[in-house]
């Protein structure tokens, strides 16, 4: 009867926790899927070394996360790793047969070392390490039959060993409990077991966690729920909780360190109880957790709560300052705007308007007759208006009463010095509203504007700006009694921005667009650049120009990386600008429709596109150091494995290896912490780089020489604590050594001299060359000189010849015609000219010419002929001219034939042959 009684009541409980879920603000969780850390679907227990970095039991190995990658490091013997403790600089692990260490060499790589050869006893057949504890130096390796004990500075091993299976082994302020199945919960106790609690008295249900309470102990089982272990008597905890634990089966849990409880389960998620035991909310597959099965669980230094689940790993957010309501399923879409009513939470969303009762976990329930486009939520004394794209609606808790039809409700403004009234802003321009007897109506149109105004101010009394996104800034002179726009105009002076916004903030009109802040100056009738405000809306980091006061009266703006908002310094009035590191991908909100409430105290909501997010500021502002780590450095090689290096001393690489990755990271695992990296490199880029989210620096084909590189961080918008640096080198490749260097200076000084004695020995030829050539021209300038002479004595030759052998010629027809007359007085005149003809003056002077034309010719013939004649001579000198008989006879005043005589008679004397020529002879002697 108990049991039925129990079990309507369960599910209620479970119904009732199940709709209140549907309505809660979570932490966020950051979800890793088996393609994201390279491994296989289930892990089995998480831990958390000194460097922050996190380590997972995978089935496939050890899975080592360092906030940016995930590396697989396969087990020692190939099989499942289930435990897993890092402890100081160790990584212990426990698998099938095999359990030990995992230690970091000097390239940043771990290197394992088994611990079971420590051991006297060998390993139970098909045993395997379930769970690693530490307590002191010791470290406690448990299977489900033993536990093994090995002291890290000693060396010293020990086993307890256990006929039934040992469910888990606890450290509860450095006490080791153990649980046996169908036996009990044990302690040990001067390295003896003792039993402490007989297992009856809990069913025999199996213990799952155990906790330090001030009074005793807390135990937690499998399916019973939680008791109380109070000076040796076990009772039961009658939590809030309680029922919801007894019918759900509980794989494992952690108390976390400001005492709450997260609890693992089968197939229900995890729970997340208060340190009363009441059940805060549950996450499941439906409610942000990738998979149902909870197999670990584990919080690390920064509380966040790491779930290794049957296919996945996630990691909550569990401290986080924001919590996120994810409208997965759709139900209530994106919200526009949003406010606290009367104790009520609305949502204005594209599906309507939603509400629920403010800082519940009740669900939202629909206001019946919103259905469509929520742009606003304006409160104005009692009343709540909502603008809708079907018109203006007043909302009295689940009642939406029309007050306009007139579409596209933008927003409200109070009309100065007229209670009562609003002016609002419509797709079609502006509209006054009224109220009588405490409704609402419209009052009027505001005829001689259709254009849509989103956003409007009023200023002086009847002066209104509106700001269309397309057309610019209007300025609208209206009546007194609101009804026409006397005069309108566009201020061209304003920059057109289709994501710029109007508002009015502590009596000041401002106009934010991608170039910044104009503030409206009433002096000048015009906007002037706000240089204070603009700070908040800069072009490089331009998303949207949509600002919003809230209630508190902060201004908030809206950029790529950032959620700024602007508040006043109590101290000294001035503004002060604030950022949240919160960028666009994160927050996920419509463009040019951001929005933001105030809820209470310092927190606050955010619509987004698939739900909202609350913000708590006291949490957000709350700042702690991040540190870079510097964890590997390898050489590229061309077509085959990197080369890792030991970056804990400055390196030297070799030219051929002048390609160089670097990979760092921020061990932070916070999902609205996103971490940026910047680098210079001294000797190549000595200026800090842009910022990127790449945790893998890359240095492709370095020249040789001495470089520095510096790495920082940047955490949401806070500098790491520190700054990473590696000094490195890359010699000279073999071609710049300093011994070719010394070999090339050796070549070129001997090509040098070579080339020089080359040259010399080839200018010494040429200037011979030269020099020869310079005396052949000479001898040729000199032989052409003596041919001119010798020409010129041959003229002289051949003058003195033809002019003898004309007087010959003449004086004998002279003297032929004398001698015909027979007058005695012609002898003296024929004496004259005999002896003229055997003149020997004309032979001397012949003579000389002739030798002078060609010397030696007749020094020569008398060597060769000595016996030769004066008139011999004479006569082989004309025969040297080559001259004939015809031309001989006069110069020798005989007869041709007295000269044909002679040149028989001379070739006797020269003893010539009868076929040899005389005048050949002559001419080639």
């Amino acid at each position: 009867m108990k049991s039925n009684f129990y079990m309507p009541l369960y599910f209620f409980l479970l119904l009732f926790v199940s709709n209140n879920l549907l309505a809660q603000e979570l932490p966020p969780i950051q979800k890793f899927t088996s393609l994201d850390y390279g491994g296989e679907n289930q892990n089995w227990m998480i831990s958390q070394g000194i460097d922050k970095f996190i380590y997972v039991g995978n089935n496939e190995g050890l899975l080592e996360y360092n906030g940016a990658k995930w590396k697989m490091y396969q087990s020692p013997n190939n099989t499942i790793i289930r435990a897993v403790n890092a402890v100081e600089k160790r990584i212990y692990t426990g698998c099938y047969m095999e359990f030990g260490f995992w230690e970091r060499d000097v390239f940043g790589k771990l290197k394992y070392k088994s611990l079971v050869s420590k051991f006297k006893e060998s390993m139970i057949e098909d045993e395997q390490i379930w769970n690693i504890i530490t307590l002191d130096e010791w470290m406690l390796f448990q299977s489900l039959n033993r536990i093994y004990f090995y002291n890290t500075v000693s060396g010293v091993t020990k086993i307890i060993h256990s006929k039934n299976v040992i469910s888990k082994v606890f450290n509860i302020e450095k006490v080791i409990y153990y649980h046996v199945n169908n036996e009990g919960i044990f302690t040990i106790e001067a390295g003896k077991s003792r039993l402490l609690v007989d297992s009856s008295l809990f069913g025999n249900d199996k213990v799952v966690g155990m906790f330090q309470i001030p009074d005793g102990l807390l135990i937690l089982t499998r399916g019973l729920g939680f008791y109380k272990l109070i000076d040796g008597k076990l009772s039961v905890w009658n939590s809030a909780a309680s029922e919801v634990l007894k019918n759900i089966n509980v794989f494992n849990s952690i108390q976390l360190k400001d005492k709450s409880f997260v609890i693992g389960t089968i197939k229900n998620g995890v729970i997340y109880l208060s340190k009363d035991g009441v059940v805060e909310y549950e996450l499941n597959r439906s409610r942000g957790l990738s998979n149902n099965t909870a197999l670990c669980l584990f919080e690390d230094i920064d509380n966040n709560v790491w779930v290794g689940l049957d296919n996945g790993i996630n990691c909550i957010n569990i401290k986080s300052p924001i919590k996120v309501f994810n409208d997965d399923e759709g139900k209530i879409g994106t919200v526009y705007t949003s406010i606290i009513f009367k104790g009520l939470l609305y949502l204005g969303t594209n599906q309507g308007l939603f509400y629920k009762k403010a800082f519940t976990q009740e669900p939202f329930k629909f206001v019946n007759g919103t259905s469509g486009q929520v742009w606003c939520l304006f409160q104005y004394d009692n009343d709540l208006l909502c603008g809708h794209h079907e018109g203006t609606f007043v909302i009295t808790d689940n009642k939406a009463v029309l007050v306009s039809n007139v579409p596209g409700t933008w927003g409200f403004k109070p009309i100065p010095n007229a209670e009562n009234m609003l002016l609002e802003g419509n797709y079609n321009g502006l509209n006054v509203l009224v109220r009588e007897q405490g409704s609402w109506k419209v009052k009027n149109k505001i005829k001689g504007f259709d254009s849509s105004a989103r956003y409007f101010e009023i200023i002086n009394t009847n002066e209104v700006l509106v700001s269309h996104g397309y057309k610019g800034l209007f300025r609208l002179k209206i009546d007194e009694n609101f009804t026409e726009v006397k005069n309108v105009f566009i201020d061209s002076r304003v920059p057109v921005d289709k994501n710029s916004s109007l508002i009015q903030y502590k009596n000041q009109i401002l106009y934010a667009y991608k170039g910044g802040v104009l503030r409206y100056n009433t002096t000048k009738n015009t906007f002037v650049k706000d240089s204070i405000l603009s700070s908040v809306v800069t072009q490089s980091q331009y998303a949207s120009g949509k600002l919003v006061v809230d209630n508190t009266e902060k201004l908030w703006a809206f950029s790529n990386d950032y959620i700024s908002y602007v508040d006043v310094n109590n101290l000294t009035n001035d503004l002060k600008i604030n950022k949240i590191a919160i960028s666009y991908p994160l927050r996920k909100g419509q463009v040019g429709y951001e929005n933001i409430s105030h809820l209470n105290n310092n927190n606050y909501l955010i619509g987004i596109t698939d739900g909202y997010l609350t913000l708590d500021l006291n949490q957000i502002n709350k700042s702690r150091d991040y540190q870079l780590v510097l964890n590997a450095v390898e050489l590229n090689s061309v077509g085959a494995s990197n080369i890792a290096v030991d970056f804990q001393k400055p390196g030297e690489f070799e030219y051929l290896n002048n390609s160089v990755t670097f990979n760092y990271s921020v061990p932070v695992y916070n999902k609205y912490k996103e971490v940026q990296y910047q680098y210079k490199l001294k000797g190549r880029y000595n200026q800090w780089s842009k910022w990127n989210n790449k945790s893998e620096l890359i240095f492709e084909n370095l020249p040789f020489g001495e470089y520095d590189l510096s790495v920082r961080a940047k955490i949401g918008d806070k500098l790491s604590s520190n700054v990473i640096s590696y000094q490195f080198r890359i010699n000279r490749p073999w071609f710049l050594s300093n011994t070719a260097l010394l070999l090339y200076l050796v070549s070129i000084l001997g090509f040098s001299l070579l080339t020089h004695r080359s040259y010399k020995k080839y200018y010494k030829k040429l200037h011979a060359h030269k020099q020869l050539e310079n005396e052949q021209m000479i001898t040729n300038i000199k032989n052409e000189k003596l041919n001119q002479d010798i020409e010129s004595k041959n003229r002289e030759l051949a003058i003195s010849t033809m002019s003898i052998i004309k007087k010959n010629e003449v004086l004998n027809s002279i003297q032929k015609e004398l001698k015909k007359d027979r007058r005695t007085d012609n002898n003296a005149a024929l004496k004259l000219i005999d002896t003229n003809l055997h003149d020997t003056k004309d032979w001397s002077f012949f003579e000389k010419a002739f030798n002078n034309a060609d010397k030696d010719f007749l020094e020569k013939v008398k060597q060769s002929h000595p016996d030769l004649s004066p008139n011999d001579l004479r006569f082989c000198a004309y025969l040297r001219l080559n001259l004939s008989s015809k031309e001989i006879a006069p110069l020798l005043n005989i007869s041709i034939k007295s000269v044909e005589t002679k040149r028989y008679r001379l070739r006797k004397k020269l003893g010539l042959e009868h076929d040899s020529g005389l005048v050949n002879y002559i001419l080639n002697f």
